[in-house]
């Protein structure tokens, strides 16, 4: 069982290294072991067996990255990412049914999905009705060519994909999390938590008021939220984490395979997953968490996974980093 962390001592200490992370806004996540996964009756075949895991201790960023974050490592840079790149035919047939069109080159122009909301039911098997790819889209034009980010600083950056994400955190010496770490981080160190607050969420007709999402699908302004909420939005969960249930969805550094959970006893290993021989794609999938602002309650729940392509990048998925503990008094990170 996993110890919940103990409180937090009142007296002041300090050390280098701990000024440095928390200057940059991350917290420090104590490493203890916990039950991943889910078992409820509702939960989905890939969130199943659950399986006691490991983790080391690490830090997390507070926050998920921002759009202003990422402004400055591409201005740094001059980093192009993928939303802003011409789609290359060549790797999208890779990912498609063999003898798939090759679709007019107008259509291969720079862009990226956004989430259309309907205001009447739509058919779940058909995802063209709730997207919408826009030219020109990307992080800094999240809702097309003619929009800006001026006003959303504070907001999480999306339009992001994997590859993206993995540029951002080397710059800034830091890494995703692995599926095991967000899951521990997301719990905030209360066991078998179904939430980051633990219990059920709760809601009225003002709105909710734990997270950015959805409680019931096409219920677009429950929240009184259409889009993204700043990133210090809500209440943390006993780690000092924001947003870890809904706003964006968030990378993780592991590759998806829906089975597994099944087999890899610790997700923080890095893992070459069986069907790789037989799937060259399978590496290509990287594991998303946490729900995001579009999704109903089921979906950032702690327990749920979901994935995308590593080269996909979509108005609902962000990302935060984490940076690996090389050990010192633990006491001094408090």
């Amino acid at each position: 069982l996993m110890i919940r962390r103990p409180p937090r001592s009142t007296q002041s200490r300090s050390s280098a290294a701990s000024d440095v992370y928390k200057r940059q806004n991350m917290v420090f996540i104590p490493g203890g072991e916990y039950l991943m996964g889910s078992d409820k009756p509702e939960s989905y075949i890939n969130e199943k067996p659950v399986h006691r895991v490991v983790v080391n201790s690490f830090f997390m960023d507070k926050y998920e990255v921002t759009n202003h974050q990422f402004l400055q490592f591409v201005n740094e840079t001059g980093y192009t990412t993928t939303a802003e790149k011409r789609i290359s035919w060549g790797e999208m047939a890779r990912q498609l049914p063999e003898g798939t069109l090759k679709p007019n080159d107008s259509l291969l122009e720079p862009g990226s999905l956004i989430f259309k909301a309907s205001s009447y039911p739509v058919p779940l098997n058909d995802e063209s009705s709730w997207w919408e790819w826009e030219k020109g889209a990307s992080w800094k034009h999240p809702f097309g060519k003619n929009s800006s980010i001026k006003e959303i600083m504070n907001h999480p950056v999306v339009h992001v994909s994997w590859d993206d994400a993995v540029a951002y955190s080397q710059w800034a010496g830091k890494r995703l999390p692995t599926e095991a770490e967000w899951e521990y981080a997301a719990r905030g160190g209360i066991e078998r938590a179904e939430y980051p607050w633990g219990g059920p969420y709760t809601y009225d007709d003002k709105g909710c008021f734990l997270a950015n999402f959805k409680p019931e699908r096409g219920d677009y302004i429950a929240d009184q939220i259409l889009y993204t909420a700043e990133a210090e939005s809500y209440w943390p969960n006993d780690y000092g984490l924001y947003n870890m249930a809904g706003n964006v969805s968030e990378w993780t550094d592991n590759a998806y395979d829906e089975s597994a959970i099944s087999f890899a006893h610790d997700m923080n290993m890095d893992i070459k997953y069986e069907a790789e021989e037989s799937d060259p794609n399978i590496l290509k999938r990287k594991t998303i968490r946490g729900g995001s602002w579009k999704d109903i309650s089921h979906y950032i729940q702690v327990g749920t996974r979901d994935y995308e392509f590593q080269d996909t990048a979509k108005s609902y998925i962000g990302f935060r980093c984490a940076v690996d503990f090389l050990g010192g008094d633990q006491k001094d990170f408090e």
